[in-house]
């Protein structure tokens, strides 16, 4: 839906009682007459939300006990959402990225720069007044007429002054705040997505650690069935294919233990960077992840629209293109510029301060484009379209973000079905083991079986460990797509963005941050 644009009217009047007799009596009734008409057809850009038909409920919740609707009362998503997760190292890590990520800090920079837009738009309210003190000295020649040197001193001043008729300043600084607000919003956006990538990258590493201790705890095992193989050879009961066998096992399973060490360094060195650290000398402490992921509270498909930043981005980018129209709009009518030049010019310094050296010039410019070939028209369409295109934008980034919450929703639910077979798989797979390695010592099977069982064993083990770590990711980008506990009250108003703090880069660095 296109915006649409209205007259505001204002009751204002004018009443004089002196005839307008001279010209510069007739100057400012010009003025005053220009005024009280413009008052009356000031342009508002009036913005609605482009529609999005929100579902009633996730179709994920329908008959699922492991979540449940958030209220507003829960309480539950703050500001520190990782901290439901309950691991106090990636609580370390995770606030740092507010505080020393390079990326976060160039985005609060671009915020402040346009707060500083807001700033330039709004001296369009007042006049400029600019001085030029000048001293000129001439000499004509005596041939020429003249009678030798003479000087000249001159004081100007020039105060101008465009009348905002039609609300062109205020719409744009309209459009400057919605501008900031969206420059705050891509702040918040950008650090949820980091913090996410964190957390991601830290269960990752664990992940590794986990597997890495499975590893370690199986070439163990596979070197006490080697000895136990050499033994069985040199004895006259293993043949020199079951030693080689054990070997090759042994072998595998560290050059595996070995191979998983790159994965966990790259990790480190992602999340030293996220921080804004160097990767150099940078390392995360080994550790497990210690429980399945909580349960996290989801509300209903209608508030997302307000706890998601990049929503909140999309919108104000679709404010900002409808304040255009409105700007466009302007065009259309007149330009008033008063302007006065006031001076003080004289032949003596001596004299240059008396009333006598006083000129002034003063008067009213009204300019209107009559002919331009068909360019406002184009400009204007021009901004209809590329508001039609935020809009559009904007509603492809709430389809997208309800998409995501039941994509994670179905992640969650189906890996936790998957966790609890795969557990299943682990059980029989360490049982089958077990008598795997009975018949071997016993001589009642070959050492084929038992490598095939222990590599069964080690396999299911390790992908116990991956879909842990798939449902901690699942539960992290869940957050993500809830929008972090984050909602559109974090977004400075015009009014905050009128403070001097919002110009401090030791106070912006909380800009759009969800409270705590």
């Amino acid at each position: 839906m296109r915006p649409t644009y209205s007259f505001r009217p204002q009751n204002t009047t004018c009443v004089t009682d002196k005839p307008i007799a001279t010209t510069r009596t007739a100057a400012c009734a010009l003025v005053v007459a220009i005024s009280v008409f413009s008052s009356s057809c000031a342009i508002t850009a009036k913005f609605q939300r482009p529609v999005v038909q929100a579902p009633a409920a996730f179709g994920e919740l329908a008959g699922s006990d492991q979540w449940k609707t958030a209220t507003p009362g829960d309480g539950i998503l703050k500001g520190k959402w990782w901290e439901i997760l309950g691991d106090p190292e990636l609580n370390r890590l995770e606030e740092q990225v507010s505080i020393s990520n390079y990326s976060v800090k160039q985005l609060e920079a671009i915020y402040r720069q346009s707060i500083e837009t807001i700033e330039i738009n709004r001296t369009g309210y007042y006049p400029s007044v600019t001085a030029g003190p000048s001293v000129n000295q001439s000499d004509r020649g005596v041939n020429a007429g003249g009678r030798g040197t003479s000087s000249s001193f001159t004081t100007p001043f020039t105060a101008t002054w465009v009348p905002d008729l039609w609300n062109r300043v205020g719409l744009s600084v309209n459009s400057a705040n919605s501008a900031a607000q969206l420059s705050a919003a891509n702040l918040e956006n950008l650090r949820l997505s980091l913090q996410a990538t964190l957390a991601v990258d830290y269960f990752s590493i664990l992940s590794a650690d986990m597997q890495l201790k499975l590893l370690n705890d199986s070439i163990g095992a596979y070197q006490t069935y080697l000895d136990l193989t050499n033994n069985r050879f040199n004895g006259g009961v293993a043949s020199k294919a079951d030693v080689y066998l054990a070997q090759t096992q042994l072998y595998t399973t560290q050059a595996q233990a070995t191979d998983l060490a790159v994965t966990r360094k790259q990790f480190e060195h992602a999340i030293a960077v996220i921080i804004g650290r160097s990767p150099a000398g940078f390392a995360v402490a080994t550790g497990t992840i210690n429980a399945p992921p909580p349960p996290v509270p989801v509300g209903l498909p209608s508030t997302l629209l307000e706890r998601r930043p990049d929503i909140a981005a999309a919108e104000r980018n679709a404010m900002t293109a409808n304040t255009a129209i409105g700007i466009a709009k302007v065009a259309w009518f007149p330009t008033l510029t008063l302007s006065g030049s006031p001076s003080l010019s004289s032949g003596s310094i001596l004299n240059l301060l008396t009333w006598g050296s006083r000129a002034w010039t003063a008067g009213p410019v009204l300019a209107q484009t009559l002919f331009d070939a068909g360019r406002r028209k184009a400009v204007l369409r021009q901004a209809q379209d590329a508001y039609d295109a935020t809009a559009a934008a904007y509603q492809q980034t709430v389809l997208t973000a309800f998409q995501q919450v039941e994509d994670n929703l179905s992640t969650l639910r189906i890996l936790a079905q998957e966790a609890t077979q795969q557990a299943l798989a682990v059980e029989a797979a360490e049982q089958s083991l077990v008598l795997e390695t009975e018949r071997y010592k016993a001589g009642t099977d070959s050492y084929l079986n038992v490598i095939t069982t222990q590599t069964i064993t080690l396999s299911n083990e390790r992908n116990a460990v991956t879909l842990l770590q798939r449902r901690m990711t699942a539960a992290v980008n869940l957050i993500l797509a809830l929008g972090g506990g984050w909602d559109q009250s974090a977004i400075p108003t015009d009014e905050q963005m009128k403070s001097p703090d919002m110009k401090d880069a030791t106070k912006t660095v909380n800009v759009a941050q969800p409270l705590r």
